[in-house]
């Protein structure tokens, strides 16, 4: 029997009914109200202990058992516990009893690197409130900043924690006064915890009780649930997993997505527990999942909403913004008969990786494959990693490089994101190159390295600001493309780790840019072709000869490796041939008999390298990325 109550969730079959209290009891789950459900997230700067406090709270509310315990359990990737670091957002459902009530507490742990953000943002607009937390030994950082920012944006509130307070190291004073001046908060608002002893987790969930407002939401109007994620099953297609704004949802409804206006029937719905629990009913305010057994990845989307086909809301939940990606990449595979399915490997990843965006191209080097948008270096070696891990993808990816606008002498304006797009020389009238605003935290004694830093990578300094008497706030304009490669490891390396930098794009600026193409035996090999300031383009050129000499296996004749602007060659480094001793054989004699056998060779190595081809292996396109 099936009993619906205003203002109630009702999850499965009821045993009880108190129509006095309006509220109903569950032989499973107990009393269950709306009042009675959090949603929030766990926002801070890498490694500052986020899914350590997350397992802490998975314990402490008996989520998860002896057996099924490992650490940074949120973190199911392969890729995630070899790295320690946190790719996805990962939502999970505890229960926990406050007083006589219980309740339903709906956590999203998040990711801290920058290339990551679009996950963060995701999981912001499905919460109510948020845990900031904030390293004892670290203290702010730039990422911190950035993510704090996102969640007052969308009105969440906020809940500041200071982990890892057991170390010998911690400066909680210190780290007190700077959490105070960026919040605005008291002192004693401020929760001292640790995710390694466990001390401060059950106050953290007190104060997620207390502090943080139930989800608001009407479950008697038409349904609206947003999407904020999905994944690809092989046995049962898609799961989408969903918050409902307002509206209620049974197994079994006819549900329609409306940016697709596609129609399913809700075979299964159920809450994100550390295993998916299926229920009869979810209402306003709840966090879960939908099984539809929808096979296309196309007909889902992260950001769309989800309504009754008989009852259909009357306009969409605004979604997410369109993610802008920083760098693109072409992605090939390594046997051309494997385009179609690195296609559908792509599809399934950018439902769980909705930052990633894709498009069709042709190299003339590589052949059929994509072109890929990233938001950073890191996030092109995940998805990389996760091709061949996940999908058994083995995928040769281009040099990356970032888009670019020409502006030809027609006046027509070219959005440029492969180099092999670019114009003609002639036809150009100018580039504009795009520049980002980036925000460097650093201690203070590593601020003139960190100033040379950025001025070598085109950079201008707008402002500095001291935080405290050790802690400055840099903020500098730089190109897009200077900052692909290496900075981060370069800032890491000259502040000793303690540097932390997060960025946000500014603009496009008119710059001097070449396109930089590698020549092998006299022909363009596109796939190694990159855009970059003319200043910077003879030394990466000279670099990429010598390094292609060391990786193209040698052949039977001489291969000249050039680097070439436009017509212009800038520099040249020649493999030699393979060579058989054909004197051998000749002993004794007249020495023009040598030579008549040298000149014989010469004129059949001469006429092989006309038509001979060289081909590229794999390891010198990643070889070329890794260039210093």
């Amino acid at each position: 029997m099936m009993i619906i109550l205003r203002n109630h969730v009702l999850i499965s079959e009821p045993v009880l009914i108190s129509n006095e209290k309006n509220i109903f009891v569950n032989s499973h789950i107990g009393f269950v109200e709306m009042e009675n459900i959090r949603n929030f997230c766990i926002i801070a700067h890498i490694d500052h202990g986020k899914s350590t406090i997350a397992d802490r709270l998975l314990q402490k509310t008996g989520t998860l058992t002896g057996r099924d315990f490992q650490d940074q359990v949120l973190d199911n990737m392969d890729i995630e516990r070899e790295r320690g670091i946190t790719i996805k957002s990962h939502a999970i459902q505890m229960e926990y009893f406050s007083g006589d009530k219980k309740y339903f507490l709906n956590l999203i742990d998040t990711p801290g690197h920058v290339d990551f953000s679009y996950e963060v943002s995701r999981s912001i607009a499905s919460c109510e409130g948020a845990l900031l937390i904030v390293d004892a030994t670290q203290g702010i950082q730039a990422q911190t900043i950035s993510n704090l920012y996102l969640a007052i944006e969308n009105d969440l509130e906020i809940i500041p924690v200071l982990n890892k307070m057991d170390l010998d190291n911690a400066m909680p004073e210190d780290v007190k006064d700077q959490i105070t001046d960026l919040l605005g908060c008291e002192r004693d608002d401020i929760i001292e915890a640790s995710g390694k002893t466990g001390m401060g987790v059950e106050f953290i969930l007190e104060e997620v009780i207390r502090k943080i407002p139930s989800p608001e939401g009407d479950p008697d109007a038409p349904l609206q649930a947003l999407i904020f994620d999905s994944i690809f099953d092989s046995f049962r297609g898609i799961h989408a997993y969903f918050k409902i704004i307002n509206g209620t949802v049974r197994q079994g409804d006819s549900v329609q997505f409306v940016a697709t206006a596609k129609k399913y029937f809700a075979d299964e719905i159920g809450v994100l527990k550390f295993k998916l629990e299926p229920r009869k009913e979810l209402s306003a305010g709840d966090v879960g999942y939908i099984i539809s057994g929808i096979k296309a990845s196309t007909e889902v989307k992260v950001g769309d909403t989800i309504t009754h086909v008989d009852r259909p809301c009357g306009k969409a939940i605004e979604g997410f913004e369109d993610v802008k990606p920083m760098v693109f990449a072409g992605i090939y595979p390594v046997d051309a008969d494997d385009y179609e399915e690195l296609r559908n490997s792509i599809e399934r990843l950018k439902l769980n990786d909705a930052s990633l965006t894709f498009e069709p191209e042709s190299s003339a080097a590589l052949g059929f494959g994509f072109r890929c948008g990233f938001l950073g270096l890191l996030h092109m070696e995940i998805v990389q990693e996760r091709l061949d891990r996940e999908f058994d993808m083995d995928v040769i990816t281009t040099v990356p490089n970032v888009s670019y606008i020409a502006h030809t002498t027609r006046g027509e304006v070219i959005e440029v994101h492969n180099p092999s797009g670019l114009p003609e020389q002639t036809h150009i009238d100018y580039i504009e190159e795009p520049y980002i605003t980036a925000q460097v935290i650093s201690k203070a004694e590593y601020v003139g390295s960190v100033m040379n830093l950025c001025i070598e990578k085109r950079g201008v300094i707008k402002n500095q600001v001291y935080l405290t008497s050790n802690r400055v706030e840099l903020t500098f304009v730089l190109p897009l493309a200077e900052i692909v490669f290496d900075f981060y490891d370069k800032l890491k390396s000259i502040s000793k780790g303690y540097a932390s930098f997060d960025y946000y794009q500014s603009g496009f600026e008119k710059a001097n840019l070449v396109r930089l193409d590698i020549l092998l035996n006299s022909e363009m090999v596109d796939a190694l072709s990159s855009l970059m300031h003319k200043d910077n383009a003879y030394a990466l050129g000279r670099k990429m000869c010598v390094k292609l000499k060391e990786l193209i296996p040698r052949q039977q004749f001489d291969v000249p490796i050039q680097a070439a602007i436009g017509s212009k060659i800038i520099a040249r480094e020649t493999i030699k041939a393979l060579r058989k001793d054909v004197t051998a054989k000749c002993y004794g004699g007249d020495i023009t008999r040598k030579r008549k056998l040298l000149e014989k060779q010469k004129k059949g190595k001469k006429r092989m390298r006309q038509v001979g081809n060289v081909e590229v292996p794999q390891q010198a396109f990643l070889a070329v990325l890794k260039l210093d």
